[in-house]
């Protein structure tokens, strides 16, 4: 996968990238293996290192996430083996980093690192808040030996591009594999529980948020439930052609769109709100120059009006829950797989290659593509 603006300091994809702001502090060849810390995921869970400045407000916002199982203080990728406080704060290469075992099945990896976008400013290089130096740095550093790591690579360089896409400018967020992290001083643990009116770098407001987030999640309020984002919020996240076709109802080129030739093993997605709609197995070469489809994931996905724009009368297909247009659906499919044509905009799609299906949340829906 290419990734735009980020910089391979190392190879094989493993490896440590820059978004956007220069050398790393330190190589991988300085830095000691090791990992000291007290958490560890179990089965069915996952793991991800996240640095974002002061690892105070880092922490106790993360832990506060519905789906985080832990949260804690640590020191990460740094020259120097058990570093005290002090002695990252006198240059030892470390970055103040938060490790979080999270629940995949509640909360994607994806949408983990969305969430941690909005308690930083991407673009700043050593700097969040009031806090300037290298251990201030931005970061997401993934283990590198466990079994969903390149899956975890791809996830965390399509939303970089992503996050770029919509700032128009580089980010500085480090990227790579955790080659040490050692956990912080005990006074650093939760250390916004212990002091309410510490110092914190994130605002209260999305503070509160997430704590909002939190309690719905606890009273069993919180499902989800693929809502549609405001319209604002879409023509930020939404390239052009992505607005034009899922609330304007315009048409993508045929022959010239991202999925007529895609025919990899994976789930296509909402574009508006990730909710999956189709998946690879019922994809088929129609020869007409867009994805076709012989059916959705479930018919109460998708819904049908009646069309008769540009002097034709056609069955318009839009997505259920957030009335996202789609295409058409016509009746002159294959007779064997049903005899039905769902012609779907690319567009209107987001494609999830099976290998990143888990990271990005949608296991329950690998089984689809054994049918």
């Amino acid at each position: 996968m290419k990734i735009p603006s980020l910089r391979i300091i190392c190879a094989l994809g493993l490896a440590f990238c820059l978004g956007g702001c220069g050398a790393a502090p330190a190589s991988m060849a300085e830095m000691p293996e090791e990992i000291v810390q007290k958490n560890a995921p179990r089965d069915g869970e996952a793991e991800i290192y996240l640095a974002g400045g002061c690892f105070w407000g880092t922490e106790h916002y993360l832990s506060l996430a519905p789906g985080v199982i832990s949260a804690e203080s640590g020191y990460a990728n740094g020259r120097t083996a058990r570093p005290s406080y002090r002695e990252v704060c006198s240059g030892s290469g470390h970055a103040e980093a938060v490790h979080v075992v999270y629940d995949p099945k509640v909360l994607s990896l994806e949408e983990l690192l969305e969430l941690f976008y909005e308690s930083i400013d991407p673009t700043a290089k050593n700097r969040q808040g009031n806090d300037v130096g290298e251990q201030y740095r931005s970061g997401i550093y993934y283990v590198a030996k466990s079994g969903r790591a390149h899956g975890e690579v791809a996830v965390i360089g399509d939303s970089l591009r992503r996050l770029e896409e919509r700032l128009k400018k580089p980010v500085a967020i480090e990227t790579g594999p955790i080659v040490n992290f050692y956990r912080a001083e005990e006074e650093h643990q939760k250390y916004l529980e212990k002091h309410p009116d510490g110092y914190c770098h994130i605002p209260l407001s999305l503070m509160s948020d997430m704590r909002e987030k939190s309690e719905a999640a606890k009273e069993g309020q919180k499902e989800k439930s693929y809502a549609r984002p405001s319209d604002e919020e879409l023509k930020e996240r939404l390239t052009a052609m992505q607005y034009k076709v899922t609330q304007e109802k315009a048409t993508e080129a045929p022959f010239q769109n991202e999925y007529d030739h895609e025919f990899r093993a994976g789930i296509y997605c909402d574009v508006t709100t990730g909710e999956p709609l189709f998946v690879s197995t019922h994809k088929y070469d129609s020869g007409c120059g867009w994805p076709a489809f012989s059916r959705p994931i479930d018919a109460s996905l998708i819904a049908e009006h009646e069309d008769t724009s540009h002097g034709m009368v056609r069955t318009e297909v839009t997505a259920a829950k957030s009335g996202a247009h789609l295409g058409h659906v016509f009746e002159d499919g294959p007779k064997a797989l049903g005899g039905i044509r769902y012609c779907i905009n690319s567009a209107s799609l987001r494609f999830v290659p099976k290998e990143e299906m888990e990271a990005q949340g949608y296991g329950a829906y690998l089984p689809l593509l054994d049918e």
